[in-house]
């Protein structure tokens, strides 16, 4: 009988990050504000081709991984990274990627 791994958490935190950087748009964001202490919304529109609305879809997307954070400066909404969870996504990702066997095999028969 085989053993069933289980998940924990750390892979169900890191499954939520996977998923919020699955969109190009979103990487584009994440980059553009990685190289900022914070930005406005509108500097972050203005550096996409896309409607406001769908802008601000994605922040909310990365808003609820935790990846981003956002304080509203009436009339103006101010983005950053969080640095707490853009470490704790480096290190998770790190962990993931450096536990994959190296093996020269691909399936064995």
């Amino acid at each position: 009988m085989q053993k069933k791994t289980s998940i924990h958490q750390n892979q169900e935190t890191l499954a939520a990050f996977a998923k919020a950087m699955g969109h190009p748009t979103r990487l584009t964001i994440l980059q553009f504000l990685s190289q900022r202490d914070n930005c406005y919304f509108g500097n972050i529109h203005d550096e996409l081709p896309i409607a406001k609305a769908t802008v601000s879809q994605h922040l909310k997307e990365l808003k609820n991984a935790g990846l981003i954070q956002g304080e509203i400066e009436a009339p103006k909404v101010k983005y950053c990274i969080n640095r707490e969870n853009w470490q704790l996504a480096k290190e998770y990702f790190e962990e993931f990627f450096s536990s994959i066997k190296d093996s020269s095999e691909c399936c064995s028969k």
